[in-house]
């Protein structure tokens, strides 16, 4: 039986039996000088509002900054929810592997013996990409394709459907390239397999096991809780709220949409800790499949952009100085989330925010934090060394193509190397082209100018790599891109 859960004056996490042990009586956490810490760096970086959980010693702190509106001026509280983004892709993994653990999956299946409908434009590769790739995005699929499957119970079926026709980035097992769409195929088997909606699937096989009242995939969903508006503008000051408050469709829900509070992340977090059971010793994923989750699948050449050494079976994994840890990263248009877990030490920390510099708080916050508490040093800020290398780049010249994305590298007359990128096809009103100054960091990796702080800190990582093909290839925001002229 779960054990409903409370949340105490100071915004902890209480209950009746197992739940007991998470009270605000946790040693080694020292709420009053991080609270004070999280609104001094929260209105440095003009972020708007922020909430902060902690889990140390057994047990999770809550802590809260902000407004979650500009506009109306509502304070961000404990229990506020945030989008998480990309974080969605941790919550459909776990899922994934409980239905291996249960045998009605295999992760080294080919996708279309669960999903017929799964296609690719290349059938050859289709035949052959397996869910353990998708889970670890080898399996070439992209990140860029926007398509609205609608509101209804078919939404995920709608999007496989339309999927069929999209290229891949490259060749399946040939390169690790971050891609959204093969977690939406993933939320898709889910469906499958269980008979039920992804939504659905989702409260009964880790929302309710977990006792996570805050944890939910629909926007009406939401309307019972204090939600966090997202927020748009310029570095250097306080964003306005945006337009719209979610202007993501259903279909992405597997990859781009969990609706959570930070204690309810960091919950399930707590659950991979403790080795795949709930507070109450409910057990909802075995001992092996929380190791499988972490165990490295593929190196990661780009090792800036979401801090990541490596991938596992949906986790990012990381590599401090010899101390593992493992986590991911979520943007939702405005709202950006940050989840870090350091199995040594016991100890998860997330960072939900809703909109301005977040990712220079969460580096400034996460650095002192995951230090003092888990003796993690975290690496610098990305950018140019103070004397640049020199590099050749005649070989990096050139077009770069996947879908939805042509980036080209040109080299001025005065030798300064200039990349643009731009959006094509179905993605071309997603953006305008972005016009990027790279300056070199060795051979292969360049710092780019002009992506903004909330991205990548101050530069964003530009690394030029080689499929297993042999095939030259741009590392962009984590997406490979081929040559191909």
């Amino acid at each position: 039986m779960t054990e409903k859960l409370n949340w105490d004056t100071e915004g902890n996490w209480t209950a009746e039996g197992e739940w007991g042990a998470w009270n605000s009586e946790g040693q080694g956490f020292d709420r009053a000088r991080w609270q004070a810490r999280l609104d001094e760096l929260r209105a440095a970086h003009h972020v708007p509002g922020a909430t902060l959980a902690v889990l140390v010693d057994g047990r999770i702190h809550e802590l809260a900054s902000g407004v979650l509106h500009r506009g109306t001026g509502v304070e961000v509280t404990t229990d506020s929810v945030f989008q998480s983004g990309s974080i969605a892709k941790v919550y459909t993994a776990t899922m994934i592997m409980r239905l291996v653990d249960e045998g009605r999956l295999d992760l080294d299946a080919p996708v279309v013996d669960v999903l017929p409908e799964f296609g690719t434009p290349d059938e050859e590769a289709t035949r052959k990409i397996t869910i353990r790739q998708l889970l670890s995005h080898t399996g070439g699929v992209t990140n860029d394709f926007n398509f609205d499957g609608g509101r209804g119970d078919d939404a995920l079926a709608k999007y496989v459907e339309a999927a069929r026709n999209v290229a891949l980035d490259c060749p399946p097992g040939t390169a690790v390239s971050y891609g959204s769409l093969g977690y939406v195929v993933l939320g898709r088997v889910i469906e499958v397999v269980t008979g039920q909606t992804w939504d659905a699937a989702i409260q009964e096989l880790l929302a309710a096991p977990l006792g996570l009242e805050h944890t939910m995939t629909l926007p009406e969903e939401a309307l019972r809780f204090r939600v966090a508006m997202s927020h748009l503008g310029e570095p250097g000051k306080y964003p306005d709220p945006a337009p719209f408050w979610d202007q993501m469709p259903r279909s992405v829900g597997p990859a781009a949409r969990v609706l959570i509070t930070a204690g309810d992340l960091a919950g399930l977090a707590k659950m991979h800790l403790d080795g795949g059971t709930a507070p109450d010793g409910t057990r909802v994923l075995s001992a092996a499949a929380v190791s499988a989750m972490q165990h490295r699948e593929v190196d990661v050449p780009d090792k800036w952009t979401v801090s990541a050494d490596g991938w596992g079976l949906g986790w990012t994994l990381y590599d401090w100085d010899g101390i593992a840890g493992f986590g991911h990263d979520g943007a939702a248009i405005g709202q950006y989330a940050y989840l870090r877990v350091v199995p040594s030490a016991g100890v998860a920390v997330v960072l939900l925010t809703n909109g301005g510099s977040a990712r220079l708080l969460y580096a400034d916050l996460f650095r002192e934090l995951l230090g003092e508490l888990a003796g993690v040093r975290m690496p610098a800020p990305f950018g140019p060394a103070e004397e640049p290398p020199a590099v050749d780049m005649t070989p990096l010249l050139g077009t770069y193509r996947r879908e939805g994305v042509v980036v080209t590298v040109t080299r001025a007359d005065d030798g300064t190397a200039h990349m643009r990128y731009e959006f094509v096809d179905g993605m071309k009103d997603l953006s305008p082209p972005l016009e990027m100054e790279l300056t070199p960091v060795s051979e292969t990796v360049f710092a780019a100018s002009g992506a903004g702080p909330s991205f990548s800190e101050d530069y964003m990582p530009v690394v030029f790599s080689t499929l297993t093909t042999g095939t030259r290839c741009v590392y962009v925001g984590m997406r490979a891109t081929p040559k191909v002229g």
